[in-house]
């Protein structure tokens, strides 16, 4: 166990490092484009645009509450499910490095985080404008958003900690996660609100996908996060890291030989 915390410890304080490599990756990633990462932003931003006109029409939705209801969750959930598929190679694809290089195992996990962050901030500029069109004043309820995108991102290690060590031992379970990404998407309240399913709404605040939605969403929108909500992830945060933790610790020394 004090291998395994020095190893996060460690890890953590070289920001500096981790944090180059992530924005390496995004750089490297759209190489000799001309707008680089904004192709993920323009791209996005169609998307919310088709999906908020087609599903206002479908649920009878004014346009103007609606969209930036959409855009807002849209943003949200392509980070968590982008932190959750990428967790399962993380350490897969750093295995040359693992077997080469004497670092701590949780700076490949901080790069991965890091990156969709990075990606974020780009992404950020489709809400500006959203904002800007339909007329989404900012309010005191934004002050909760840096809390929130914490919160998440300390969800985001954990996450992606136990997923790659999991993945890097069952290559199943990549192909197990991205199926589940994709069903959690459309139970999830981002295309559709709670209220559409009267006499469920059980089955929509039992989603934690929901609540860490929530997180970043209400603020934007005007509305502190419920009791409820921060209760829902500060409890999922609690039980994710003492479960990871202990699966850290003890398979971290196998790690070398899985990758």
């Amino acid at each position: 166990m004090r291998a395994a915390a020095e190893d996060l410890i460690s890890g953590l304080t070289r920001y500096y490092f981790w944090s180059l490599l992530a924005w390496q990756d995004v750089k490297q990633r759209y190489r000799r484009s001309m707008i680089g990462p904004f192709w993920l932003t323009l791209s996005m931003g169609v998307m919310i645009g088709m999906i908020g006109v087609l599903y206002a029409g479908l649920f009878h939705q004014e346009i103007g509450g609606f969209l930036p209801y959409v855009a807002a969750g849209i943003i949200l959930w392509t980070l968590i499910s982008s932190i959750i598929t990428e967790s399962c190679a993380t350490l897969i694809t750093a295995g040359s490095l693992i077997k080469q290089i004497e670092i701590p195992y949780s700076v490949y996990i901080y790069r991965m985080v890091a990156r969709n962050y990075i990606v974020l901030a780009h992404n950020a500029l489709i809400w500006i404008l959203v904002a800007l069109v339909f007329g989404v004043a900012p309010r005191w309820s934004l002050v909760a958003l840096p809390f929130s995108l914490l919160l998440i991102a300390a969800n985001g290690v954990w996450i992606g900690l136990l997923l790659s060590l999991l993945c890097a031992r069952f290559r199943d379970i990549p192909l197990i996660m991205a199926s589940l990404v994709q069903v959690a998407f459309f139970v999830t309240p981002i295309m559709w609100r709670p209220g559409d399913l009267p006499g469920r709404s059980a089955f929509v605040f039992a989603n934690p996908f929901y609540h860490f939605i929530e997180l970043g969403r209400g603020p934007l929108l005007g509305a502190f996060p419920t009791l409820g909500t921060w209760t829902v992830t500060l409890a999922v945060t609690i039980l994710g890291w003492g479960i990871t933790f202990l699966f850290f610790a003890r398979f971290r020394p196998r790690l070398a030989y899985w990758v």
